[in-house]
């Protein structure tokens, strides 16, 4: 029985499905030693490869299993589960160095057999050649060789000297659109000097549109002052509480004719 069972059902579980997946993994790399064939060592590492994914998942749920616990769980049992766990990881891990391992054989298997068949071919066509060939056929072909050689080289040469011509326009462009750029960016700096010079113009405008108006409120006001003094001082002259206003004559009193008819008309 599983001792893990007496702490959690699922860690018990899960590491029953790790235990069963780390043998599959033993024996699928005891076979992939006999297996011969490269396209089969292939198909059995893609497998093995699966098996290692699914492993990995099970030891991180298995992680989150253990720290959901971990507040319930003594502290000898957690350490018992962390023991647990790294284990498990070692384990893994040495199966990963395994599968790198086989990966770069198979790897190194499969560019051997690319390149030795066709040259091997190439080797005994030329063997062959050389050997059905007179000595005079055999310094024309070398001149054959050396010319077709020589026709490559100066290939090879046209497309160095175009490589260089068009990095050369390259540059070109690309300093041109530098000194482009340090115009626009020049242009820009002037633009938003203007913006902030503009800026403090309008505000001064304003201080002082808000200053005349001020003083034009207060001139209208004092004007209305005086006018509805003189107003008052028209109707009511005898209003003492009103001082007469500097440089403004009172008002003349009214004069009353009086009637009297037993007196003679000059």
């Amino acid at each position: 029985m599983d001792p893990l069972s007496s702490i959690s059902e699922e860690l018990a579980e899960i590491n029953g499905q790790i235990a069963d997946i780390f043998r599959a993994l033993s024996n699928g790399f005891q076979k992939l030693e006999k297996i011969k064939d490269v396209n089969r060592q292939s198909r059995q590492l893609e497998e093995l490869t699966g098996k290692l994914r699914e492993c990995k998942r099970l030891i991180k749920e298995f992680d989150r299993e253990m720290k959901d616990m971990e507040s319930r769980n003594d502290p000898d049992t957690n350490k018992m589960l962390n023991e647990k766990k790294q284990s498990m990881i070692k384990e893994l891990n040495s199966y990963v160095a395994l599968k790198k391992q086989y990966a770069t054989n198979l790897e190194n298997n499969k560019r051997v057999d690319l390149f030795d068949g066709p040259n091997e071919e190439l080797h005994d066509d030329n063997v062959l050649l050389a050997s059905s060939m007179t000595n005079q056929q055999l310094v024309d072909h070398g001149n054959q060789m050396m010319d077709e050689t020589d026709q490559a080289i100066e290939r090879g040469k046209k497309v160095v000297q175009e490589t260089i011509n068009v990095g050369t326009e390259t540059a070109a462009a690309l300093k041109a659109q530098t000194e482009q750029m340090s115009r626009i960016v020049n242009e820009l700096d002037s633009i938003h000097f203007s913006i902030k010079k503009a800026s403090q113009m309008v505000k001064e405008i304003g201080r002082q549109v808000a200053t005349d108006k001020c003083i034009m409120a207060l001139l209208f006001l004092i004007v209305v002052g005086v006018i509805a003094i003189i107003i008052v001082k028209l109707v009511n002259p005898s209003n003492k509480d009103i001082r007469d206003i500097p440089g403004l004559a009172p008002p003349a009193p009214s004069r009353r004719l009086l009637w009297n008819p037993n007196q003679e008309t000059i």
